[in-house]
């Protein structure tokens, strides 16, 4: 049984899609990919759940088709 939450849980879900975008306004390619990968660490790190993690890593590595 998975512990990964993968409904929508963002009461606003546009407002933080904004605020992502947003935070990438200005930046180079490389940049961005920096902030993504800064970003996924520090959530990361605030989930703390190895197992929780991994599936993550598992979901978003399938292909959506």
């Amino acid at each position: 049984m998975t512990k990964l939450e993968t409904r929508s849980n963002i009461p606003v879900p546009d407002d933080f899609y904004q605020a992502l975008i947003e935070t990438h306004t200005d930046l180079s390619d490389s940049q961005s990919m920096a902030l993504n990968a800064r970003l996924v660490l520090l959530l990361a790190n605030h989930i703390g759940d190895m197992e929780v993690l991994r599936e993550a890593l598992r979901l978003a590595r399938e292909d959506p088709h």
